[in-house]
């Protein structure tokens, strides 16, 4: 069976993503620098699968630890998640979000070129769309981007793309989220951001369960039908089962393969607010404040292409999203501490 490393496999997506791997039988191996994620995420997937990940904790900026990784492990394919991804932060930290994403990456690459590992998927995002001249958006859409968050996803991707028009050997899927939310059905694992969360849903969670006292709803005038923005949001389960669907594609065909990976339908903040209080039967107290800088008024995905070459659709329905939400965050009030 195929050996991956998983970069930022501790993480929210990355835990769940080396979850299902292990279930499909593979070998992995991961590295993170718990910057934004903990180990105890590990240890739960292991618990839940019954297998054992090597874990090395560490930064991919630092090249002498992963050329020790690919020296002791026959790695196939990187799955590459580790980043920062925080919109916000970006805007008042761009030369630390450029550093770390795309120079991360370019240190992974130059790695895996040493090692002759040839095959990537990436991490990339809805951001690169910017605000979108027509929804739903299809791959072709025009990239132009409103934040440095953004920004760095898209020099990765042009990067990619210049390497593999140059190099035959590489294959690369670009894999661009929508916004990620749910957990794992065990509520085992799930999101546990540092600090006040800088994403819609956790928020409304940690609102939900008590610990903190009211959700900040960023801009009600926005040209949407009930003011506030809408998203794709997409099962994180659904979204990992896209990246062992990717892995059939890179595995034969070299050249970048770039996919949408949403739902292809749009929820406003309010539908998500009122949706996760009938699954939770708990208040979400809000506020409305003004809208954020680089924030978007609307953005959700054509989802097509991905289910005509990988075969994937999501499965799961936003109640469903938002009930496993819901449990893990009841059964880890505090995340994983």
């Amino acid at each position: 069976m195929a050996t991956a490393l998983v970069t930022g496999g501790a993480g929210y997506i990355g835990s769940h993503a080396v979850l299902l791997l292990l279930e499909r039988g593979w070998n992995v191996v991961v590295i993170d620098d718990l910057s934004n994620a903990c180990e105890e995420s590990i240890k739960r997937v292991e618990k839940l699968t019954g297998k054992s990940v090597s874990f090395f904790k560490g930064s991919i900026l630092n090249e002498a630890l992963l050329s020790e990784i690919f020296s002791a492990h026959a790695i196939d394919v990187v799955f590459h998640f580790a980043g920062w991804k925080a919109v916000g932060e970006s805007i008042t930290k761009p030369v630390d979000y450029y550093h770390n994403n795309v120079g991360g990456t370019l240190a992974l690459l130059h790695v895996m070129k040493q090692h002759e590992v040839f095959r990537l998927i990436f991490s990339s995002s809805a951001t690169v769309y910017g605000d979108p001249e027509v929804v739903p958006i299809t791959e072709c859409a025009r990239t132009q981007t409103t934040n440095p968050y953004g920004e760095s996803k898209l020099v990765i991707e042009n990067i990619l793309n210049d390497i593999s028009a140059l190099d035959s050997r590489w294959a690369f899927a670009v894999l661009r989220y929508f916004n990620p939310v749910g957990a794992h059905e065990s509520g085992m694992i799930g999101e546990d951001p540092n600090g006040v969360p800088n994403n819609l849903v956790p928020y409304i969670s940690q609102v939900a369960v008590g610990k903190l006292p009211v959700l900040k709803v960023f801009g009600d005038d926005y040209d949407t039908p009930d003011g506030t923005g809408v998203r794709d949001y997409i099962h994180v389960m659904d979204l990992v089962e896209g990246h062992a669907d990717a892995w059939e594609v890179i595995k034969r065909t070299a050249g970048v393969h770039t996919f949408n990976l949403g739902t292809g339908k749009g929820y406003s903040v309010l539908d998500m607010i009122k949706t996760f209080e009938k699954v939770s039967e708990k208040s979400v107290p809000y506020e409305i404040a003004p809208r954020r800088s680089g924030d978007i008024a609307t953005c959700f995905a054509d989802p097509s292409k991905a289910a005509e070459v990988l075969g994937w659709k999501a499965r799961f329905s936003l109640e469903e999203m938002l009930r496993d939400t819901w449990r893990w965050q009841s059964k880890n009030p505090e995340g994983f501490k």
